[in-house]
C-alpha cells in the first residue's frame, strides 16, 4: 500500500508499506477513504515529540470502509463504513471503566504517561496512523463505530478527534450560563472549542490567535469576538480589560506545545527542543482567567518539562482540568448536534490533498500558508 512516512523533522513522504493484516482476533483492517492531518500532528513533524521514529506512519484522524475482520469481532462487518476514534482503547481496563478510554492501560507500553494513540509516535503506542491505503485497527468490537447513512464521510473525520475534543474542552472548563469563555488558538480544535461553549450556555465568548484567516473564521464559524495578539500590546492586559478587570470566567488552551508570543521560549522549545513544548497560551489562559476561574487544556504537549505558572494558578484558586478525549463519549451529543444542523463539522475544511502530495500537505499547513486551517487527505482510488 501506499503510505506516508516520517524520514526526520520537517521531512516526511509517500512510500509503499506492507499492507497491515489481521494480527489478532479482535482487529480488524480499514481501507481508508479520507484522513485529516491534525494540528498535534506538526508537533510530530517539527521533531517535538519523543520517540517518533523514522518510518511511522502519522494519522489519528481518519475514516474508512471496514476490509477484514478477526474472527472475534462481532459489531462489524466488511463493508461497514466506519469513523475511528483517535484514542486506542480497550473498553476493558480500570480506566476504560470509568469512562476514561484516551488513558487506557492496556494499549501502550507507556501507558502509565499515555494511553494509545494512532500515527502519534512511540511515545502513544507506536500504531501506525490512517495517512495512508489501510490501517489496521485493534479492539474493533471497542473504538469504530459504523457511521450513519445520513452523515458525509467528511463530517464523520471531523468526530474523530477535532471535534470531540474542542466539545471536551469546553466541557472540561465546565461553561455556565453567562459565562466569558477565552479559547486561545483558533485552529480546529479551537474553533470547535469555541462553538461548543455557545451550547453550554457561554454569555459571551472571544478567540485568540495572530493568523487572520484563522481570526476570521473563528467569527464566521464559531460566532465569536476575536483578539489578534500581534496587534495588542499585551494580550492578558487587553482581555482583563475587555472584562472588566476581573478577567474570563474560562480560558481553553487549545494551542499546546507550540504557542508562539513569548521569542525566547518559543525558540527553547520548537528549535533547540529543550523543553516539551512552548507554554505560552497555557501560561496566557492561566493570568488571563479570573480568580477561582477554570483552565481547561486541550491542546497537546510532549511528555517532558514545560514552564507552567503553577504557582499564579495556585494563589488564584484556578480550576486546571486536562486530558485526551474520550472521543466516543461525546459521540451521541455531537451526533445529534450535526443531525439538527446546529453546526456541520467540515465547514472548518480549507484544504484537500491526494496522499500523494502529503509532503506539500504539511508544508502548507506548517507555514500557515494559503490561509489554510484543516487539510485533508484522500488516498487515491
Amino acid at each position: 500500500m501506499r503510505a506516508m512516512v516520517y524520514r526526520g523533522p520537517y521531512r516526511v513522504g509517500v512510500e509503499d508499506k506492507e499492507r497491515p493484516r489481521v494480527e489478532h482476533p479482535n482487529d480488524a483492517v480499514v481501507r481508508v477513504t479520507v484522513a485529516a492531518i491534525c494540528g498535534s500532528d506538526l508537533h510530530l513533524y517539527h521533531g517535538l515529540i519523543p520517540d517518533t521514529r523514522v518510518g511511522h506512519t502519522f494519522g489519528h484522524e481518519f475514516v474508512g470502509v471496514v476490509e477484514e475482520v478477526g474472527p472475534s469481532v462481532e459489531r462489524l462487518r466488511p463493508g461497514d463504513r466506519v469513523m475511528v476514534p483517535f484514542d486506542v482503547s480497550c473498553g476493558s481496563c480500570w480506566y476504560c471503566a470509568r469512562g476514561l478510554l484516551g488513558n487506557c492501560h492496556n494499549v501502550n507500553a507507556n501507558a502509565a504517561a499515555v494511553g494509545g494513540i494512532y500515527g502519534y509516535s512511540h511515545t502513544a503506542g507506536g500504531f501506525d496512523g490512517g495517512q495512508a491505503e489501510y490501517v489496521r485497527v485493534p479492539f474493533a468490537d471497542v473504538g469504530p463505530e459504523p457511521i450513519p447513512a445520513w452523515l458525509a464521510d467528511e463530517d464523520a473525520l471531523m468526530l474523530t478527534d477535532a471535534l470531540p475534543t474542542g466539545y471536551f474542552g469546553a466541557q472540561l472548563g465546565d461553561v455556565g450560563e453567562g459565562d466569558v469563555v477565552v479559547v486561545f488558538g483558533a485552529g480546529p480544535v479551537g474553533l470547535f472549542a469555541a462553538r461548543s461553549a455557545w451550547f453550554m450556555g457561554a454569555g459571551r465568548v472571544v478567540v485568540v490567535d495572530h493568523v487572520a484567516e484563522r481570526l476570521a473564521k473563528a467569527r464566521e464559524f464559531a460566532f465569536a469576538e476575536t483578539v489578534d495578539l500581534g496587534v495588542v500590546d499585551d494580550v492578558v492586559v487587553h482581555l482583563k480589560e475587555a472584562t472588566g478587570h476581573l478577567g474570563a470566567d474560562v480560558a481553553i488552551d487549545a494551542v499546546g506545545a507550540e504557542a508562539v508570543g513569548a521569542p525566547l521560549q518559543h525558540a527553547a522549545a520548537s528549535w533547540l527542543k529543550l523543553t516539551g513544548g512552548s507554554a505560552v497560551a497555557l501560561n496566557w489562559a492561566i493570568d488571563a482567567v479570573r480568580k477561582g476561574g477554570t483552565v481547561s487544556v486541550v491542546g497537546a504537549y510532549g511528555p517532558i518539562f514545560v514552564p507552567v505558572k503553577f504557582g499564579d494558578a495556585l494563589n488564584k484558586g484556578l480550576t486546571l482540568r486536562m486530558n485526551q478525549c474520550p472521543v466516543k463519549r461525546q459521540w451521541p451529543r455531537l451526533l445529534e448536534h450535526v443531525r439538527a444542523g446546529h453546526l456541520r463539522p467540515s465547514d472548518v475544511i480549507t484544504h484537500r490533498y491526494d496522499l500523494e502530495d502529503v509532503a506539500e500537505a504539511y508544508e502548507t499547513f506548517s507555514a500557515k500558508r494559503d490561509g489554510c486551517i484543516k487539510p485533508v487527505l484522500v488516498p487515491s482510488p
